[in-house]
C-alpha cells in the first residue's frame, strides 16, 4: 500500500523554513544553468535566422570569413552572370558585391570600445535581403557618408542613435536610418554605400565577398558547385545559412563554462537536499515507526521519502524558472570568433529550456533523496518508535 502524496505535501508545508531554504539553493543552481542555455539559444536563434536558403555567399578560396576574404571586381563581373542567378525587377542579376570590415564603438559597458561589423554594399544588396525592414529614417544614399544601423546597435551603443554621427574611415558618417531583420545577426551590423566605404578604407578594387540569390534552392546547390569548381575565379561558395550556422562555435566556450559552473553548484545543491532529507528522517523516526505499524511496507516508505525529495527539488526548479524569466528578450552581445566583432542577440527563455531546468532540479532531488529514503526504509519498527 502506497503512502498518499498528501502526507509528503503536508511535511513540506510544516517544515516550511527548511523547505524554502533548500528550494532556494536548488533554484539558484537552476537559474545559472537556464541563463546560460538562454544565452546560447539566443545566439543560435540569431545566427540560424540569418540568411536565405536561396542565397549563395562567395569568398576567396581558403577564406573562412568575409572579413579575411578578398574579392576582385573583375571576378565579380564574371560571377554575377552565372546561370541560376535570379533577376531583379529591373532585369539585372540579383548579385551584390560587398566589403566587410570592423569599426570600434564605445558604450557604457565597454569604454575601450567593441568591434562592430561595417558592411559596404549596393542597393541590390539591400534588395537581396527580403527580411530587412527600415524601422526609422531612410536608407543611405550612394556616394555619401551615410549609414543605417541595426536595431541591436541602437540598443547597445548610445552614440549610434538616429541623427548622430559616427567617426571612422576618413571622416564623420551620418546615421540616417535604423533597420531590423527580425532576430537575425544583421541587427548587429552597420550598412553603408559600397564605393564610399571602399574608398575610405583604400580598398577600391579588392573587396570582401559576393552575395547571390539563386532562382531556387536546387539552383543554389548547382551554383555553389559551379563557382567552387571554376578554376578561373579561385573562389569558394557556400549557402548563406551554412555560413552563419558555422558561427555558433562562438557560443561553445560560454556554454562549457556555464555548464561546468552549474555542475559544481549542482553537487552542492544535491548534498543540501540530501542533508535536508537526512535531517527529516532523523526527526521523523517515530512517524516512520508508526507508518510501519499501520502496515506500510519498507518499499512504500522508501518511495514516499524519495518522492518528497523530488517534490522539494521540483519546487526549487520552478522558482529557478521564475528567477530567470525576466532575462527573456534582454539584448546582449558576444564576441564572434569568425567575424572578430560583436554579435548582438536577445536571450531566449523558451518553455523547453524551462522544462530542462525543472528536470535538472528533479535529478538533483533524486540524487539527494535516495540514500536518506533508504535509511528511512531500513529502520526497525521498535527502534524507530523509541527514538525521540
Amino acid at each position: 500500500m502506497a503512502i498518499p502524496l498528501a502526507y509528503n505535501f503536508r511535511n513540506l508545508v510544516v517544515r516550511k523554513t527548511t523547505t524554502i531554504m533548500t528550494a532556494l539553493g536548488i533554484a539558484l543552481t537552476v537559474a545559472v544553468l537556464l541563463a546560460i542555455l538562454a544565452l546560447v539559444n539566443g545566439l543560435r536563434t540569431a545566427l540560424s535566422a540569418t540568411g536565405d536558403p536561396r542565397h549563395v555567399l562567395v569568398l576567396r578560396k581558403g577564406s573562412e570569413a568575409e572579413l579575411t576574404s578578398n574579392m576582385e571586381r573583375g571576378a565579380f563581373q564574371v560571377i554575377k552572370f552565372k546561370l541560376g542567378i535570379a533577376q531583379s525587377k529591373s532585369g539585372e542579376p540579383l548579385a551584390s558585391l560587398e566589403i566587410v570590415t570592423v569599426i570600434n564603438l564605445t558604450s557604457v559597458d565597454a569604454p575601450d570600445g567593441i568591434n562592430v561589423t561595417l558592411r559596404g554594399l549596393t542597393p541590390e544588396g539591400v534588395e537581396l535581403r527580403e527580411q530587412l525592414k527600415l524601422v526609422a529614417g531612410r536608407w543611405f544614399e550612394t556616394g555619401r557618408r551615410e549609414v543605417v544601423v541595426g536595431q541591436s546597435i541602437v540598443k547597445r551603443f548610445p552614440g549610434a542613435q538616429l541623427g548622430s554621427k559616427l567617426r571612422f574611415g576618413r571622416g564623420d558618417w551620418d546615421i540616417v536610418g535604423v533597420m531590423s531583420a527580425g532576430q537575425s545577426a544583421v541587427n548587429s551590423e552597420i550598412f553603408a554605400d559600397l564605393n564610399q566605404v571602399s574608398s575610405d578604407f583604400q580598398r577600391s578594387e579588392v573587396l570582401s565577398s559576393a552575395l547571390l540569390r539563386a532562382t531556387d534552392v536546387v539552383a543554389a546547390d548547382a551554383l555553389i558547385k559551379d563557382l567552387s569548381s571554376d578554376q578561373r575565379l579561385n573562389v569558394s561558395a557556400l549557402s548563406e545559412k551554412e555560413y552563419y550556422a558555422r558561427q555558433t562555435i562562438s557560443a561553445l566556450p560560454i556554454q562549457f563554462l556555464g555548464i561546468f559552473v552549474s555542475v559544481i553548484m549542482a553537487v552542492g545543491s544535491g548534498f543540501a537536499a540530501m542533508n535536508t532529507m537526512y535531517a527529516a528522517v532523523a526527526r521523523r523516526s517515530q512517524e516512520i515507526g508508526t507508518l510501519r505499524v499501520l502496515g506500510f511496507s519498507r518499499g512504500s516508505i522508501l518511495l514516499s521519502f524519495f518522492l518528497e525529495s523530488v517534490l522539494l527539488s521540483a519546487l526549487g526548479g520552478l522558482i529557478g524558472c521564475l528567477l530567470v524569466l525576466p532575462l527573456n528578450g534582454v539584448t546582449t552581445g558576444i564576441g564572434n570568433f569568425v567575424t572578430f566583432s560583436e554579435t548582438s542577440f536577445n536571450l531566449r527563455v523558451t518553455p523547453l529550456i524551462m522544462v530542462y531546468g525543472v528536470a535538472f532540479a528533479m535529478l538533483l532531488g533524486a540524487f539527494g533523496g535516495l540514500f536518506p529514503a533508504r535509511m528511512a526504509a531500513k529502520k526497525e519498527i521498535l527502534i524507530a518508535l523509541r527514538e525521540l
